[in-house]
């Protein structure tokens, strides 16, 4: 048992134990909580409130979260000091008992650590940032057809510039590197030789692994394969075209997964072409095949004909007796977009997509748009989730200026919570709030942010308010 300095364990409940990165959950786990700066004060009691509602609603007697207040932002700096934005306890209780939720959290100024969000995803090794993007009907939007969207984006979380490795332009380490990199590095490669860092650059490395790159994609295949329909489809989106070999290897990295792990239960976009084509018409030449695959073939080279003609053949030899006639239909599609191509297409063709697996950076533009689509990061929650813990999270800021007037929607929180239901494995308690929060806002009755782009305006309800209106409508 971990020994805290200002904490005790909760005298109830069970912990929650990790088996192969999935949870192994009691009826009466201890959930840790950190309450969150500014506006935390109103939205926690008043997720709290309806995760308490929803649970008792669903299981009666027979299950119960007993939930244990552990501290990190400023709430933590007024019990154990100044700068003390992160405690040894709150890493500790994370640690033991697996699972936490929290709202949100300033960023220090002065206190050595960049980002609290970022620093609790690296401690604990949180490699997917899980965020759904879906249409509450009656949510405003500035999208004539908002109920399109209904997407999950999967952003990993521990690599990419987000490791924060760079150097000031007027650092002396910073200095000495460019001059490594421009008189020695540059001019051996055969690829850049001609290119110069220039003097007086701030510079950066983006550090993207394959092992970090699987172990991501394999838990957004993991999660399509849960899903039904057109919705079993995960796209790997990158810069590959200008980052080669960072996000390039990103997508290539994904579709050696998807074809060797997961090849009884994926196919990939060209793979589902090619068998499409001889299902129509199963007296097709390997070479009309391969012209209807790349619209440019006539055009190629002849080596380039060849190698082309040569992944016809391979699909057909190695896949077409497990996933033709239509079986991969049923199956996880795998293709990949470029990033700035997504950024279009959640907008003009939304309902093509399901699950997008981003790196770090992309997936924080990305995940912020599609939630502006769907009404904004009030409705939008948040999961890190790693092979031995999970933080279920705001996704917004703290909006000081709103703090303890309880009128902040605390829809993020609310929802991160249904994620992390569903993540214990409590679907019922999951689904009455979802069922809750989604009736209460297609009859209006929603706080400040919303009302106040509804025609006709309408009269908000109070952050506490709009979470009773939730429970009343389980």
């Amino acid at each position: 048992m971990v020994n805290f300095t200002k904490l005790s364990h909760p005298s109830k409940g069970k912990k929650i134990e990790f088996k192969n990165g999935l949870p192994i959950v009691p009826d009466n786990p201890i959930i840790p909580f950190i309450r969150g700066d500014g506006t935390g004060v109103d939205i926690w009691p008043a997720t709290q409130k309806v995760l308490d509602k929803a649970v008792k609603k669903a299981y009666g007697i027979n299950r119960k979260i007993e939930w244990f207040k552990i501290f990190a932002g400023d709430e933590a700096c007024d019990l154990y000091g100044t700068y003390q934005y992160l405690p040894k306890d709150t890493i500790e209780a994370i640690r033991h008992y697996g699972i936490a939720i929290k709202g949100p959290l300033t960023t220090p100024v002065g206190g050595g650590i960049r980002s609290l969000n970022v620093a609790l995803r690296q401690i604990f090794d949180l490699y997917s940032c899980v965020r759904p993007c879906r249409y509450y009907k009656g949510t405003p939007s500035p999208h004539k057809n908002p109920e399109k969207l209904d997407v999950i984006v999967y952003r990993e979380n521990t690599e990419d510039i987000y490791m924060g490795i760079e150097w000031e332009a007027n650092d002396p380490q910073g200095i000495q590197l460019i001059e490594y990199l421009n008189n020695q590095v540059i001019p051996s490669s055969q690829s850049i030789k001609n290119r110069r860092i220039p003097n007086g650059s701030g510079i950066g490395i983006k550090p993207v692994s394959k092992y970090g790159s699987q172990r991501h994609i394999r838990r957004a295949i993991q999660h399509a394969l849960k899903l039904e329909g057109t919705k079993k489809h995960v796209t790997l989106v990158h810069k590959g075209n200008i980052m080669k070999f960072t996000e390039g290897s990103f997508r290539d990295w994904g579709y050696e997964l998807a074809t060797t792990e997961f090849r009884d239960e994926c196919i990939t976009e060209r793979e589902s072409w090619i068998l499409n084509n001889i299902e129509n018409n199963p007296h097709l030449s390997i070479e009309n095949n391969a012209k209807l695959i790349d619209p440019g073939f006539d055009s190629l080279t002849e080596d380039k004909k060849e190698i082309i003609c040569q992944e016809v053949k391979s699909v057909i030899n190695n896949i077409n007796a497990t996933h033709g006639d239509g079986k991969w239909k049923e199956m996880v599609l795998v293709d990949d977009r470029i990033a700035d191509s997504i950024f279009q297409q959640i907008q003009t063709r939304p309902q093509e997509y399901s699950i997008l697996a981003t790196l770090n950076l992309n997936g924080d533009y990305i995940s912020d748009a599609a939630a502006a689509i769907v009404g904004g990061l009030g409705m939008a929650p948040g999961a890190n989730i790693g092979d031995e813990a999970a933080i279920f999270e705001a996704t917004h800021g703290t909006a000081p200026k709103h703090a303890g007037l309880n009128r902040i929607n605390p829809g993020s929180v609310i929802l991160s919570g249904v994620m992390m239901l569903e993540f214990l494995g409590w679907q019922e308690a999951a689904d009455l709030i979802t069922k809750g929060l989604s009736e209460s806002i297609s009859q209006k009755k929603v706080t400040y942010d919303l009302a106040r782009l509804m025609e006709p305006k309408e009269t908000p309800l109070s952050c506490s308010e709009f979470a009773n209106s939730i429970i009343e409508r389980f």
